[in-house]
């Protein structure tokens, strides 16, 4: 049984103790498993509610003391002042118009906007802050879908991070709407005709509210509406609805037309399993939700990614190919059996692929830096490398079976991100001038390292380290060592002016590219997942070490930061190696593993995680567990949990279990603090201001623990509120 804790005093500030542990055991495959805590689950309990408010109220109070917080904020706020603005999401409509998110400066908010050309001035679409400003809760543009002829957008539209909301269709030229608002919205991926007579997209299923929390998102369906009647709206294809094709119940199709041709295609996704599986029908028939789907790709393929276009179905694989190959197929006679491979694996690792109307591009990773392809469509064309103006990392944000070409963004550790177009009519890259130069496009006072250290098992595991590049390694750097490890994800270079003001005032930020994730592709995934999952935090530790010999930082002055999955990542790395580090902060985290799977989101990362259904997997979740693995009397680092309330990805308890239980148990005297926001989630959305605060409190809380002086809390009245 958990032990009661006591009130902990910092700054003068009393941090109240969790509830009294409520005893709590269940014996699953004979095992048997504490839950002391789990009536903290019920956020809606008035009791719990109210110590999520004092525990987040003393966090404020005691951030409040430190001088350094406000230095530190006001330092990011004129470093965001003087960066360029921030571009999101671009892609091109017919006629040469844009549309896209942007973030000036001196916004708070991504605005929606569009251009007639790329250098014309920005129209707006939406701005989410004048919805904030109406209704007192933040407000965020979540997708959109330019229709083919580049007259109309559909965009959604959701606030307070709670990551659903209502679809909205607007005539650009007159900003009309053109559709009353749609509900029951969880990213629409809205997919238009190419008449531009209507649409697909995806819609919660109807009361999905009241549905026990396991089952919240279940049955998520895709709808096609038309423009040409008020009531031609209807669920066209739901893995219920469609139950003869034997989908799992978490699984999510998305039907949309294969340009110049009467057909649907029909990619279908299992929660967060990265095999697809590809069906095709009648599109006529898939407006009306009659279709006949036959099934074309299976998940037993292993595509990770589908793209169809110049009459050929490509498929991103690693059946054969741990790193990744490309193959296709004819559209008219599509078999996997005898796709042909127009893009070998080779000792890079192939991390995206677009499929556009004169070509396929494709991105391959070496190390750090991305470089960008371009495979022709039709028999005998070979890859083609577009050359670039600076090595850096890929995103393609634009390319449409409908249009030639490709709109990607192009950044790097030291340099800003920022839009790019290839042009095949000219055969080469050009800038999009959506923002002006900024102070912090490309610092010249920091550097990035590209590093390999040995983990537990005398693996090499990659790591970036971005510092100063004055720094001596001389032990005395605060550093963070930041990880995820899941899904087979991996943390691209990327410039944040955020990060800037923690490396700029001698901060060092290091980025574990650890197993779980996909530094090398497929098989560097399955080593971090399931069974294979304390690789993941074998490797933190293992890299945390290395900085350590290494002598960017010591014991006294290493922190380890890590949101979501990226909370397995570092709760376990805290409680197998608590003398290791200084600080943790777990952001939105996973903690307690055997229960996740019956949260709202929980079903779908079942192929990620495994389930309590199965020994050997409950075995792993058991082992992946930090709730489970807290020990009473151990001296852990100061923690700082932080969460938005409104999280529907990873549930909130899953903090508050995790932070009453560390509080319980800790020994060494350090802080166990909550920090909740109860206007957000699980931070996609954030606002700038949001964003400001948050990447201040984790900096500031690092340095409060490394005992850098003006970081400590005093007992005198709070600096100032931010």
């Amino acid at each position: 049984m958990a032990p009661v804790a006591l009130a902990a005093s910092f700054g003068g500030i009393d941090v109240p103790p969790p509830p009294a542990p409520r005893p709590l055991t269940e014996t699953i495959w004979g095992v048997a498993v504490p839950d002391p805590y789990r009536f903290l689950e019920d956020t809606k309990d008035p009791q719990v509610q109210s110590w999520m408010k004092a525990q987040n109220d003393a966090t404020e109070a005691i951030f409040a003391r430190i001088p350094g917080r406000e230095t530190m904020l006001a330092r990011i706020r004129e470093i965001e002042s003087k960066a360029s603005g921030v571009t999101q999401s671009a892609e091109r409509a017919a006629g040469g118009r844009y549309v896209f998110l942007k973030r000036d400066p001196q916004d708070n908010q991504f605005k929606l906007v569009w251009r007639e050309t790329a250098e014309g001035p920005d129209r707006l679409i939406v701005d989410p802050e004048v919805l904030a400003k109406a209704t007192g809760k933040p407000h965020a543009v979540m997708d959109f879908a330019a229709s083919p002829d580049g007259r109309r957008v559909a965009y959604s539209m959701q606030a307070g991070g709670g990551e659903i909301g209502t679809l909205h269709v607007v005539d650009l030229q007159s900003g009309k709407p053109l559709i009353e608002p749609i509900d029951r919205i969880r990213y629409a991926s809205a997919a238009w005709l190419d008449d531009d007579s209507g649409f697909f997209y995806s819609r919660l299923r109807e009361g999905y509210e009241k549905y026990p929390e396991a089952e919240r998102f279940d049955d998520h369906a895709r709808h096609f509406r038309s423009l040409a009647d008020a009531q031609g709206d209807r669920n066209v294809f739901s893995a219920l609805r469609d139950a003869g094709l034997g989908l799992p119940r978490y699984a999510s199709g998305y039907p949309y037309q294969i340009a110049g041709t009467r057909l649907a295609a029909n990619q279908v996704f299992f929660g967060v399993d990265p095999y697809q599986a590809l069906y095709l029908g009648d599109l006529d028939d898939a407006t009306k939700g009659t279709a006949t789907w036959t099934k074309v790709v299976g998940v037993d393929d292993k595509a990770v990614e589908i793209g169809i276009a110049g009459g050929y179905v490509y498929l991103r694989t690693s059946k054969r190919a741990p790193r990744f190959e490309i193959v296709r197929m004819p559209l008219s006679s599509p078999d996997p059996a005898k796709a042909e491979v127009v893009v070998p694996a080779s000792g890079s690792v192939i991390v995206a692929m677009r499929a556009a109307r004169d070509a396929l591009y494709v991105v391959r990773r070496d190390g750090a830096t991305h470089s960008l392809w371009r495979l022709k469509h039709g028999a005998g064309a070979k890859p083609e490398r577009i050359a670039l103006p600076f090595e850096g990392a890929i995103e393609l944000t634009g390319a449409s079976d409908r249009l030639d070409g490709v709109v990607f963004d192009l950044g790097g550790w030291t340099r800003a991100t920022k839009p790019w177009v290839y042009d095949p009519s000219v055969g080469k890259v050009a800038q999009l001038p959506f923002v002006a130069p900024g102070a912090y496009d490309a610092p010249d006072d920091i550097m990035a390292r590209e590093i390999r250290y040995r983990s537990h098992d005398g693996v090499e595991v990659p790591m970036s380290i971005v510092m100063r590049k004055d720094a001596k390694l001389d032990g005395s750097h605060p550093t963070i060592l930041y990880g995820y490890g899941a899904y087979g994800l991996t943390e691209d270079p990327f410039l944040n002016p955020r990060w800037y003001a923690w490396v700029q005032r001698g901060g060092v930020l290091a980025f574990a590219h650890v197993r779980g994730g996909g530094a090398f592709g497929e098989e560097w995934h399955l080593a971090g997942r399931k069974q294979t999952k304390p690789n993941t935090w074998k490797d933190a530790i293992a890299g945390a070490e290395y900085l350590i010999a290494q002598d960017y930082t010591s014991k006294a002055k290493i922190g380890i930061y890590g949101g979501s999955a990226g909370g397995i990542f570092v709760g376990r790395a805290i409680t197998e190696r608590p003398d290791l580090f200084a600080a943790a902060v777990p952001a939105v985290g996973i903690f307690d593993a055997p229960r996740f799977e019956l949260a709202s989101n929980g079903a779908a990362n079942i192929p990620e995680f495994g389930t309590v259904r199965n020994e050997q997997e409950f075995k792993a979740l058991m082992a992946m567990s930090t709730y489970h693995e807290i020990r009473d009397g151990t001296a852990y680092p100061g923690i700082l949990l932080a969460h938005g309330v409104n999280d529907i990805r990873v549930p909130v308890s899953e903090s508050l279990k995790a932070g009453a239980r560390f509080a319980a148990a800790t020994s060494s005297g350090k802080p166990v603090l909550q920090r909740l926001e109860f206007d957000s989630g699980h931070g996609q959305g954030s606002t700038r201001a949001q964003s400001q605060l948050r990447t201040t409190d984790v900096w500031t809380f690092m340095l409060w623990q490394f005992g850098v002086p003006e970081y400590q809390p005093t007992r005198a009245e709070p600096v100032k509120k931010p």
